[in-house]
């Protein structure tokens, strides 16, 4: 079939589908395959318990299962969850937000459809189309195709800083930002996906007064971070204000079959979602905003923060990077310090070969990790060697397969740098 040139983009090499395509090989595969790629969240006993919980009080309620799966919302969704979830806001960090500041979609993938291409592409008039511009690459790799039209997206490569230890972390160029042109918005993710890098209080404002300064929103994407999933393991102050744009989810919280998103920004910005939601899709779906709003309500979603879901993976991550650190310490590699997120980022500098070509060959041993190469979106054309040189692992699988994915990996690295073949599978 002689397919557009949209849908010879969404055909070609995208690193979305080849994740999600990897995801579907695993789900059918019974647990034989090794998931250190993926996005999935950790199956944590206490917290599908505690939903458990709230599915059963709902069925208890008389309509209330019926009206969630059966009648349409409106297109900005839910709004009983979305006032509940205002005033959470308000009590719990200040925000000035109400609930016509809030607007759901379908997973907050779904969201960045609608949002970036609003926001930037081509004019009506003569004005020079406007970009995304990321200013912390390597960035997340769902970004990537979502553009209606090519070069929607510009980045700049991030500063690297050695922090000893076999530990680096990324920073943000700002001074280097006044360079690009024609901007629609400033986009980060906060934790970021891949690397678990939080981007810094002080990052976040010197983001914002640029933003501002060009009459643009900044955009944090904190589908880990703060107040919920809060996968945050140090210091983060989340922020909001009418000039920024701040994207939520419920799936990292435990709940990535409902396919929730939550968008908080000005009036504006909330109603052209809502027009978007309602060609693309009519209305986004009530059962996940029906289950969560008590969570919400309640401030129960806190204590599962705190007690269950920020301890689980920080205790994952400390043990993740211990195995690595141990088993790559006479080669060259570095990980990024892991601050949120469920990610490790293995820098290799100087592997022979190509982070693909290391990505096959662990999926030959059963694992799966995703190539690096593929969270540089904006910077197609930059032939920055170090695109070449990551892989992204998560930690979130059943432990016991992520050590066995680890192991894996160290022996393959290892076997790469020394010029080995790869192990029999």
């Amino acid at each position: 079939m002689d397919f557009s040139a949209f849908g010879q983009r969404l055909l070609g090499d995208s690193g979305t589908w080849s994740l999600m395509d990897d995801l579907g090989d695993i789900a059918a595969s019974g647990g034989s395959i090794m998931n250190l790629g993926g996005g999935n969240p950790s199956l944590i006993p206490a917290a599908g318990r505690l939903f458990r919980r709230r599915m059963q009080a709902m069925l208890g309620r008389e309509g209330a299962f019926e009206e969630a799966i059966g009648v349409y919302g409106g297109p900005d969704g839910d709004r009983v969850f979305a006032r509940a979830l205002a005033r959470f806001l308000r009590r719990e960090l200040g925000w000035d937000v109400r609930g016509d500041n809030i607007a759901l979609t379908n997973g907050s993938q779904s969201a960045f459809v609608p949002l970036f291409n609003v926001i930037a592409g081509p004019m009506e008039s003569d004005v020079p189309g406007r970009r995304i511009l990321l200013p912390l690459a390597p960035e997340y790799i769902g970004y990537a195709d979502l553009g209606f039209t090519p070069g929607l997206l510009t980045a700049r490569r991030s500063i690297i800083h050695d922090l000893g230890d076999k530990l680096f972390k990324y920073g943000v160029d700002v001074d280097g930002l006044d360079e690009v042109e024609n901007i629609g918005a400033i986009c980060v993710s906060r934790p970021s996906n891949p690397t678990g890098n939080v981007v810094t209080d002080a990052e976040v404002e010197r983001l914002g007064a640029v933003a501002r300064k060009r009459g643009v929103p900044l955009i944090l994407d904190t589908a880990y971070g703060s107040p919920f999933p809060g996968i945050v393991f140090g210091r983060e102050t989340p922020v909001w204000d009418q000039h920024m744009v701040v994207c939520m989810s419920l799936s990292k919280l435990g709940l990535p079959g409902l396919r929730t998103g939550i968008v908080i920004a000005n009036e504006e910005i909330i109603r052209a979602l809502a027009a978007a939601t309602a060609v693309f899709c009519l209305s986004p779906g009530r059962f996940g905003p029906a289950l969560a709003t008590d969570l919400i309500e309640s401030g129960e979603v806190l204590a599962l923060v705190r007690e269950v879901i920020r301890p689980h993976y920080a205790e994952r991550a400390e043990r993740a990077v211990d195995r690595l650190r141990a088993g790559l310490a006479d080669y060259p590699i570095r990980i990024h310090k892991p601050e949120g997120a469920f990610f490790l980022w293995l820098w290799m500098p100087g592997l022979p070969m190509d982070n693909a070509a290391l990505y096959e060959r662990l999926k030959e041993r059963g694992v799966i990790v995703v190539s690096g190469h593929y969270f540089f979106p904006g910077l197609e054309d930059d032939e920055w060697p170090h695109k070449r040189e990551c892989i992204r692992i998560s930690y979130a699988d059943d432990w016991d397969r992520i050590e066995r994915g680890l192991d894996i990996i160290v022996e393959e690295v290892s076997r790469a740098y020394d010029g080995a073949p790869p192990a029999s599978p």
